[in-house]
């Protein structure tokens, strides 16, 4: 079924309000889930709320918190989640860094203790917005199986990278591995085979089955070069977090455990003067000669823009089972809460 925008968010906010959250922290976090179905990627989106309604339930996640930040170095910012909401974190360390990058230059907050950030995209492009670089890089549970082998070692370990450009900003955000383990658990909620060579079995044969890959492991990209990549931003973040070794973390894909990955956000002043070139490159790049005529060639981020562009106006695609439970779980909640948040 189709969701409104605005509809999707007063449900998410609702439901989070409901389970303790401050209105503030429940609308970043509401933000967050609807901001990746907006840009197409469900699998970062309201399919991850039922867990972490079930995590502040219990008491796995706290909606109130708002993490430790302390500066060990000049440029070099500690933050201890508290196990808060991880949108929320993230943008407490972001705002954080945007006060210090301009005497620095370079500032980095390396981030533990938090729940799942969800679409990394959203945070670079919101520092590219407010005229800086943004590198952000998250671990997760052992979901990919290192090239050449069978069993889980590594996280998907996904890395976004945005740059303002004079016009739209630049955004990049890809998992080292094939796919994100989400876009696994999006097929099995919709009983929809994956396609081949996404996955591995928990016996380590090739599977089309979203339920048993959830239970196997997933493909590096691009085979040894993907993993090669996976491994490297595994040991970065956990070098600079202290963050477990992905057989080791938990948290971002169960309702049983405190999550304990690692984020890391490094903000970084431009040349200013070289940033306002790059819309017009990027633009040639756009009209450069393509393999096909009816397809002109995009840069990372035109798709993931064009698809927000129409869900903000004809609503997004949610899977019936999946609203039908949520909007169970809103009626369940006070109606005073449900009435005001629809006003």
């Amino acid at each position: 079924m189709r969701v409104l925008v605005d509809e999707a968010e007063r449900v998410a906010t609702a439901l989070l309000t409901a389970a303790g959250a401050p209105l503030a922290h429940a609308r970043i976090q509401a933000d967050s889930l609807v901001g990746a179905e907006l840009r197409g990627h469900p699998s970062h989106g309201l399919q991850r709320l039922p867990r972490l309604l079930d995590r502040i339930e219990r008491h796995l996640a706290d909606p109130k918190a708002r993490g430790v930040l302390s500066w060990r170095r000049p440029g070099s910012l500690h933050v201890d989640g508290q196990q808060g909401l991880g949108p929320v974190i993230a943008f407490a360390a972001i705002d954080t860094l945007l006060e210090r990058v301009d005497d620095t230059g370079i500032a980095l907050a390396s981030v533990g203790n938090s729940n799942h950030l969800g679409m990394l995209a959203l945070y670079v492009e919101a520092v590219a917005r407010a005229g800086k670089i943004c590198i952000a890089l998250s671990t997760s549970e052992a979901l990919v199986h290192p090239f050449g082998g069978t069993r889980a070692m590594l996280g998907t370990n996904p890395i976004a990278i945005g740059t303002p450009t004079g016009g739209e900003p630049f955004v990049l955000d890809l998992a080292t591995s094939l796919v994100s383990m989400g876009k696994i658990h999006d097929h099995a909620l919709r009983a929809a085979p994956l396609p081949k060579g996404w996955a591995l079995d928990d016996e380590g044969q090739p599977t089309t089955n979203a339920e048993r890959a959830k239970r196997g492991s997933i493909a590096p990209f691009g085979g040894a070069k993907g993993y090669g990549l996976g491994l490297a931003l595994e040991l970065l973040v956990a070098s600079l977090v202290g963050s477990a070794f992905a057989p080791d973390v938990h948290g971002t894909l169960d309702s049983e455990h405190v999550a304990n990955k690692g984020d890391v956000f490094i903000i970084i002043d431009p040349d200013h003067a070289q940033t306002s070139r790059m819309a017009n490159y990027l633009d040639a790049i756009r009209l450069s000669p393509a393999t096909d005529a009816e397809r002109p060639v995009s840069v990372p981020g035109d798709g993931a823009r064009r698809r927000r562009l129409a869900a903000l106006e004809y609503g997004f695609g949610v899977n019936d089972n999946l609203w039908r439970s949520l909007t169970e779980r809103l009626d369940q909640t006070s109606p005073p809460l449900h009435q005001e948040l629809s006003s």
